[in-house]
């Protein structure tokens, strides 16, 4: 038999200890499936002494996450730390300049630096993998650069946070606003330490990001996506919606236009007959569209110690069984800038408005919207608020930039009552 695969951790949290929990309790599992025996060097974490409910004494200590990386007895430096620069980016370097394979599940190291962490580790025959950096248990990378390989990518779309999902579901089975439901999520532990990397959409646009340079050959650029969280979604809005057959979700889409490539993570509605309008609390779904595929529907955990570690062993697995491809699915030097495309492509707008309640009001609104080039394809108006008559609009296709145009040219009508809210509405 080959020899051992030997791992050193950087990283004891919740996805380090389900990985270390995975390697000692299915050993067996594991060397029938990949050849060879997979076994822990050493590990690294803060602190040495917290208990983590899982013995860690067989294991080398080493304070330093760039000494473990270094270590002659570590095969595959696996980094759960997270951050994306400090030790994370640090580490990883080390460990690719000193010959050793990387596992990691840091997203956000991936969408600022892949290019270049790519680029070392293709130089040097080496792989560097990250199943679990993009929806947690959901195998979406293999997905792409294995499984739908042959396929020329139309679109990639997704729900990839599970606490933002969890956040819009539970305001509307609650009838709760925005700040009571984001607080109960965060005494739940649901969020992370700056709640702003999930409910402002910076998480999962990581994750976009990475999926999008692998389904469009394109070089890793998170500054180049349109980002929008989902802290001015209301109650109202979501009870609104689902009234007119849709659920909110914060959603992110990649697809190459003819202006370039699209990328962006924003509220939008979807119908709520769709396979994204059904996902429900913390779970997250990706839709991969290709030209011979047509369609294909990945839904799982995003987030957890089991579900995470899995995919860290996937890739652990590969490594093991001598598997190797271009960390992007092509290789890197091959990965082009894309352009980025600065008006996504037309669709039907959801629009909710506050209107004086006076004769006249909601003309002027239509004949803004008109002159705008933005048609209206239904409309509702609901109870009065004393003085204030909610509406809403749902238009035909139209760009952002003419939605925007009409949204500012109401703001001269002097019959708003309320700032408008416009959310994209995403044909799946």
């Amino acid at each position: 038999m080959s020899q051992p695969l030997r791992l050193g951790i950087a990283g004891l949290g919740t996805v380090g200890v389900g990985v270390v929990r995975i390697i000692r309790q299915h050993a067996e599992l594991l060397t029938a499936r990949s050849g060879r025996d997979i076994s822990i060097s050493a590990v690294s974490a803060r602190s040495k002494n917290k208990d983590r409910g899982i013995p860690l004494d067989a294991y080398a200590w080493e304070d330093d996450p760039v000494a473990l990386a270094t270590r002659d007895d570590v095969d595959v430096f696996v980094e759960l730390m997270g951050g994306s620069d400090g030790p994370a980016k640090a580490a990883t370097e080390a460990a690719l300049a000193a010959g050793k394979h990387v596992i990691t599940a840091n997203k956000a190291l991936l969408a600022l630096h892949g290019q270049a962490l790519a680029e070392q580790a293709e130089a040097a025959n080496l792989s560097l993998r990250y199943e679990a950096a993009v929806a947690g248990g959901i195998p979406v990378v293999k997905a792409l650069t294995e499984g739908l390989a042959a396929n020329e990518i139309t679109r990639v779309m997704g729900v990839m946070n599970g606490s933002c999902n969890y956040i819009l579901t539970r305001m509307e089975d609650s009838g709760l606003n925005y700040q009571d439901i984001f607080a109960e999520a965060d005494g739940l532990g649901y969020l992370e330490a700056d709640p702003q990397l999930d409910v402002g959409g910076i998480d999962a646009a990581h994750k976009l990001a990475i999926l999008a340079s692998i389904a469009f050959g394109t070089r890793v650029n998170f500054d180049a996506i349109d980002l929008e969280g989902i802290e001015r979604v209301s109650i109202e809005d979501i009870t609104a919606a689902a009234d007119m057959g849709y659920k909110i979700k914060l959603l992110g889409v990649a697809q190459m236009t003819g202006r370039g490539l699209e990328q962006r993570m924003q509220p939008c509605l979807v119908p709520a007959s769709s396979p994204l309008g059904q996902l429900q609390g913390g779970t997250n779904m990706v839709v991969l569209e290709g030209h011979a595929v047509e369609q294909v529907v990945l839904r799982g955990p995003g987030a957890g110690e089991g579900p995470t570690a899995s995919a860290v062993m996937a890739d652990v697995m590969d490594i093991a069984r001598g598997f190797a491809l271009p960390v992007f699915g092509q290789p890197a030097h091959t990965l082009k800038d894309a352009k980025h495309a600065t008006s996504v492509l037309p669709a039907p707008y959801y629009l909710r408005m506050g209107l004086v309640d006076k004769p006249g009001a909601l003309a002027k609104i239509t004949t803004v919207l008109g002159d705008a080039g933005v048609s209206i394809d239904r409309m509702r108006q609901y109870g009065h608020a004393q003085t204030s008559a909610p509406v809403l609009i749902v238009t035909h296709k139209a760009t952002r930039a003419d939605i925007d145009a009409a949204i500012a040219a109401m703001e001269g009508t002097g019959v708003l009552t309320s700032a408008p809210v416009a959310l994209r509405i995403e044909e799946v």
